[in-house]
This record gives C-alpha cells, sequence and structure tokens, in this order.
C-alpha cells in the first residue's frame, strides 16, 4: 500500500526509495502560496501586497490549480478578494514567502508524490534573520503533508526552497553563499551539503555559483540569480553596467555557468536576462512599513534586490515581474521566446519585491504525478 502517514520518515531517504525532485517546468498539479499580512514586511497592512499576490494567483490559476493558505483572522478578507476558483485553506503562517517555508515536493517513477521537510530558522535565524519568531511558518510543510496524505522527510539540515533550482535530470544549482552561510549550517562543508542534496533530492551534481544578487537579504538565494528553463539551459540576471555591483556578480556567475557541465555532461546555454532599475525604497514606501525589532528594516533609499530571473513557470503560462518600464518588454520577449509553448504574463510585482522577494519567493509549485510506462502504482 502507499504510505500515506504524515509520521516522517527518520532512517531512509528519498533517493534510496527512489524520490527525486522535478523541474519546475515538468507537469504540475497545483501552485501554493501564502497571503501576506504581516505588517512590518507590508506597507500600509499588506493592501498593496495583497493586490499583487491576487495578480500572481489568478495568473497562475489560468494555468493550474491554486491554494493560497491564510491566517484566521484575514481569511474573509482573502476569500473575498482572489478568484472563485483559487482555492482558499486556513494555513497559518509568520509571512508570506511559500517558497521557503514551504515543501519541497519529490515524486516516485510509479506516481507517488512526497515531500522534504527542511530546517527552516528565518533566513539566518539569530545571526542576520528576518524576523522572529518563524514558529507557525515551520509547521506549514507538516499541514501540507497531512492535506494531501503524502509522506514527509525530514531533512538534517536548513534550507530554503529559493536556494535551490534542479533541471530534473540529475542536475541542482545553487550558490555558496547561502548554503554554506555559517548563519545556516555552520558545521556542514561542501561535500557534506552535496551528500543530503542527493540523499533528498535525487540529484546527481551540484553546480556552486559564488554569490547571489547583490543585497539580496536571503543571502544569495539561486532563484533571484539564475535558473534552469530547460535542460541544458539556464537565464541569468545579467547587468552591463560596469560600475554597478552586480556586475561583477553576474560576470563570476556567467564563467562558472560557461564552465560547466550538468549531471547528462552537456555544457549548459545561458540566456541573459536584463536586471531591472536598479531600483530603491521611496519614503512614502518605507514610511507605510511598521518598525519592529525583531524583523528587518527598510529605509528609504535602500537599494532592492531587483531580478527578472524571479519568475514562476506554470503549465501554461510564465508569470513574470514587470518591475521596470525600461526594460520590462526587453525581459517579457526574452521569456517568451524560451517558452513558446507557454504564454508569458506580465503582473507588476514592485510591492512583492518591497517586501524583499518577487513572483518565484512566493510560490512553490506541486508536480503532476504520473506513473512511468511498464510500472504499477501501489494501491
Amino acid at each position: 500500500m502507499t504510505h500515506t502517514s504524515n509520521t516522517p520518515h527518520m532512517n531512509v531517504t528519498p533517493a534510496e526509495l527512489g524520490f527525486a525532485m522535478p523541474a519546475e517546468f515538468s507537469p504540475h498539479s497545483a501552485c501554493w502560496m501564502l497571503w501576506p499580512q504581516r505588517p512590518d514586511t507590508w506597507r500600509y497592512g499588506a493592501k498593496p501586497a495583497q493586490q499583487a499576490f491576487v495578480e500572481v494567483a489568478t495568473a497562475i490559476a489560468e494555468s493550474e490549480t491554486v491554494y493560497v493558505g491564510v491566517n484566521d483572522e484575514q481569511y474573509e478578507n482573502a476569500r473575498n478578494q482572489l478568484p472563485a476558483h483559487v482555492r482558499v485553506v486556513e494555513l497559518s503562517s509568520n509571512d508570506a514567502w511559500m517558497r521557503d517555508v514551504g515543501p519541497t515536493f519529490v515524486t516516485h517513477p510509479d506516481g507517488r508524490l512526497a515531500m522534504v521537510d527542511w530546517e527552516f530558522n528565518a533566513w539566518g535565524g539569530l545571526k542576520g534573520g528576518l524576523y522572529f519568531p518563524w514558529d507557525k511558518d515551520r509547521r506549514i510543510r507538516t499541514k501540507i503533508a497531512e492535506i494531501l496524505g503524502i509522506p514527509r522527510f525530514e531533512a538534517p539540515v536548513v534550507l530554503e526552497g529559493g536556494a535551490i533550482h534542479v533541471d530534473g535530470d540529475g542536475t541542482l544549482i545553487t550558490t555558496e553563499e547561502c548554503l554554506l552561510n555559517p548563519n545556516r549550517n555552520p558545521d556542514l562543508s561542501r561535500q557534506r551539503m552535496e551528500n543530503v542534496l542527493h540523499d533528498y533530492l535525487g540529484v546527481e551534481k551540484v553546480i556552486w555559483l559564488p554569490r547571489g544578487c547583490h543585497l539580496d537579504e536571503t543571502d544569495g538565494h539561486i532563484d533571484n540569480l539564475c535558473c534552469f528553463v530547460a535542460p541544458g539551459e539556464v537565464a541569468l540576471n545579467w547587468c552591463d553596467d560596469e560600475h554597478d555591483p552586480q556586475h561583477a556578480i553576474s560576470r563570476e556567475a556567467l564563467e562558472v555557468l560557461e564552465n560547466a557541465t550538468d549531471a547528462r555532461g552537456r555544457a549548459l546555454k545561458v540566456h541573459k536576462l536584463p536586471q531591472p532599475g536598479p531600483l530603491h525604497i521611496a519614503e512614502e514606501e518605507a514610511s507605510g512599513i511598521d518598525r519592529l525589532s525583531s524583523s528587518h528594516p527598510r529605509q528609504p533609499g535602500d537599494r532592492m534586490a531587483a531580478s527578472y530571473a524571479n519568475f514562476y513557470i506554470g503549465n501554461s503560462v510564465v508569470v513574470m515581474p514587470l518591475l521596470d518600464p525600461t526594460h520590462d518588454d526587453q525581459a517579457k520577449a526574452t521569456l517568451q521566446d524560451l517558452f513558446p509553448d507557454r504564454r508569458v504574463i506580465g503582473v507588476p510585482a514592485r510591492e512583492i519585491l518591497l517586501g524583499g522577494g518577487n513572483i518565484h519567493c512566493i510560490t512553490q509549485q506541486q508536480p503532476l504525478c504520473v506513473a512511468s510506462p511498464g510500472m504499477s502504482r501501489p494501491e
């Protein structure tokens, strides 16, 4: 029988059982999101951010089922704002970054679905973390496993979903700045981290980029810098201005990528996405945010880590952030060329960026599970 207990597997890893993480461009059965309401992250009681989240959820819902988890006190408001076909579920959280606090789903060739439950410490714990406490966020994966009735594998490391990208063909890309950061796993070597990624995601090769985007408060999440768009192909946040700190970061990433091969021995093809901006927090944008000692400060003039690489790949759509009229059309055209069979939808996303992330950060895909030919699914 298929095991659906929410009791975590302690002595066996997903890879040992044949599970692996599929690529984001593989078919989904759903997308999971959370509802913004935290006043020290989102300005003016999160009302502008809520509108942006509604637009993202509506766009993705053209492509697949969307679940939005909501704290009880915001349930009625969210239900009234979101389209009827978006499913609203009570799912308490400390903030709205489902990519990082939600499950990393893995699939089995026989059609089974499971999840990896990473440790979470709010992007650094008490050494640079973005808020405290994070107790509700820590329970989200357990609750989703219960809702779906799927196995949950507890991983022995701190890791956020935005820190990894896979091609579904054995390759994972990440940054040293994040996964090897002392505020995540101070005693973990690079080789041990690779072993964990192999054991829990079924990957065979890890490509390490040195750093993430300039001033990214997540300590260098890969999903803001670079992502797989197809096997052997990546999109990279690119900056031409040699005086911009992002230029050196993008250049060193390009050098690593151009000299790397994936798990199947393919050289990587790199597609450059123009960097928006640079974009900074305006006075009126900062003034609407609650200032608490337990949360990350957001001051007027602060530069934001804006990137068009922070998009979501749905079944039939690609939902990208609109951030800068100077570069929006170019970025959209590039993504449309990369995804000719999907419709690229641009969503005004500055309100999400003001909170510290973007569209990929607030979404988490649930893969569609289909048994491989010749395999029968257990009853």
